[in-house]
């Protein structure tokens, strides 16, 4: 016989295959960059810039000093925060929240680096992805526990009860109102005859005790005859 095999473990990698993983995290980078490119984009037609490249994956348009650099700033950190959305319905889970999102960064770093062929030496960069990172996951994370902080509803029973329950004084609340009442009087009858079967059954007992001795009393007296 071939030998047993043990089941998986909780949380073990059949629970999160690697190339779910990788798969993830490609969809979260191009869903990134995506919506970093449209705004960028749109940032430049209402600045009356021309659009390039050079303002997504250069670490040089990020400056202090020039207002297309604040702007992409702040369109980087809106970035962000619609990120936050891409990880609460690729991810939805709280606890890898902050792995999704230090990787997505981390990536960014990697292609910034490639495209700009030199690591980036701008602090405003550091502190801006640093910013962001921090922003997203505090986002997704709130976002992934309300989630899972939701009530579950099996089928609207909650919901049919508690409709039939608030008809007010229209026609729709006395079905409701009756069905309460029928049910409040069974219990109540079920209840009494319980009772009532438990005190007869005591009175039973004890008389039953009375009809014994009286019982053992007349077969010693026909036996004596």
């Amino acid at each position: 016989m071939p030998p047993r095999r043990r089941p998986p473990r909780a949380g073990s990698r059949t629970d999160l295959p690697p190339l779910k993983i990788v798969r993830k995290i490609l969809l979260l980078q191009v869903a990134y960059y995506g919506t970093a490119t449209a705004l960028i984009l749109f940032t430049t037609l209402v600045y009356g810039t021309v659009f390039s490249l050079d303002l997504v994956f250069s670490w040089n348009a990020l400056r202090g000093d020039t207002t297309i650099g604040w702007m992409l700033g702040l369109v980087w950190m809106l970035t962000s925060g619609i990120g936050a959305i891409f990880l609460l319905l690729l991810v939805s889970r709280s606890k890898l929240i902050p792995d999704f999102s230090l990787t997505l960064h981390f990536l960014h770093l990697i292609a910034t680096t490639l495209y700009s062929h030199s690591v980036p030496a701008n602090w405003l960069w550091w502190g801006l992805q640093g910013a962001s990172a921090a922003f997203m996951t505090f986002l997704g994370i709130w976002a992934c526990r309300w989630r899972e902080l939701q009530p579950i509803s099996f089928g609207g029973v909650s919901g049919s009860g508690s409709a039939t329950g608030d008809g007010g004084g229209g026609g729709g609340g006395r079905p409701g109102s009756q069905q309460t009442t029928a049910a409040e009087e069974q219990a109540d009858i079920s209840f009494s005859l319980s009772t009532g079967r438990g005190r007869g059954r005591n009175m039973r007992e004890g008389s039953g005790d009375e009809y014994e001795m009286a019982d053992m009393k007349g077969v010693g007296s026909e036996e004596a005859v």
